[in-house]
């Protein structure tokens, strides 16, 4: 292992345990009162967290288990789901980055390109009154269904061979990674976009993984303190998200490893389909 990627794994480490204490420092007599994550927070973070490791994505299946058992507030949806899913996706990266091959420059100048999107997304979003958050996770449900519908049908760039991004194209990564940070804030997934456009890039796919957990690994405990500070977010939906949500990877990422999830792609784009209509259907009635 490269010292580079030795020092990006300690700084992730480093990153994650800040966290976790900023995070349990912060929520010490929050809303929660005593009472822990349900079964059903916790289902919702093994399920979701699971499907992550294997290329599913969590903020979809999330935001629709929630709006489907309305078991979080709209307004503290994207809250929620970026301090839940923090810890978990440390854990992906730690395990992705260290076993595939994506060379560090690049690596390094798009987690940081997200990191600075995320934190200028954060601080605006956790703000938004619940109107403005369903119009805008709405919409976010919308391009991820057709994202989905694109990767099932084979409409999506397949990529090419490369592990380096230089010159343009690595200024071209570096800005739309930018702007990917600021949109998960809202509660589009990187994970999938990230692909697409490090694919157009001619990046390997396999490349791609560390670049997009990575990424979010990074830049979700930075926007998320954010959002606990503005109490933003709802504490036992994140902890359910969490403390589920690492075994999850863990059972993905050294037991199941592989999956056919055809069937599953498409169930999950028709209830996100679903879900981002009522989404914006509340909003048009709130309105």
């Amino acid at each position: 292992m490269s010292a580079a990627k030795t020092i990006l794994l300690a700084l992730l480490a480093a990153l994650g345990t800040w966290f976790a204490v900023a995070w349990a420092v912060a929520a010490r007599g929050a809303r929660m009162r005593g009472r822990p994550p349900s079964l059903f927070h916790l289902a919702v973070g093994f399920v979701t967290e699971f499907l992550d490791t294997l290329g599913i994505g969590s903020f979809a299946t999330t935001t629709t288990a929630y709006r489907l058992a309305r078991g979080v507030d709209d307004r503290l949806l994207p809250g929620t789901l970026n301090v839940g899913h923090a810890l978990p996706t440390i854990a992906q990266a730690l395990i992705y980055v260290t076993i595939l091959v994506v060379d560090m420059p690049t690596l390094v100048s798009m987690i940081a390109a997200a990191v600075g999107g995320a934190w200028l997304g954060s601080g605006v979003v956790a703000g938004w009154p619940r109107r403005a958050v369903r119009v805008a996770m709405g919409s976010a449900l919308v391009v991820a269904a057709m994202i989905m519908l694109g990767s099932v049908l084979g409409w999506l760039p397949k990529g090419g061979d490369a592990v380096a991004l230089s010159g343009v194209r690595l200024a071209v990564g570096v800005a739309g990674n930018f702007l990917l940070g600021a949109l998960m804030t809202i509660g589009i997934g990187l994970y999938a976009p990230c692909l697409i456009l490090v694919s157009l890039l001619g990046m390997s796919p396999t490349a791609a993984f560390p670049i997009m957990m990575g990424s979010c690994a990074f830049l979700m405990p930075v926007g998320s303190m954010r959002f606990i500070r503005r109490d933003a977010y709802d504490l036992r939906a994140a902890l359910g998200l969490t403390w589920a949500g690492i075994p999850g990877v863990l059972v993905a990422a050294f037991l199941v490893r592989s999956l056919s999830l055809d069937a599953v792609r498409w169930l999950v784009i028709v209830v996100v389909t679903y879900t981002a209509a009522t989404m914006l259907a509340a909003a048009r009635r709130e309105a």
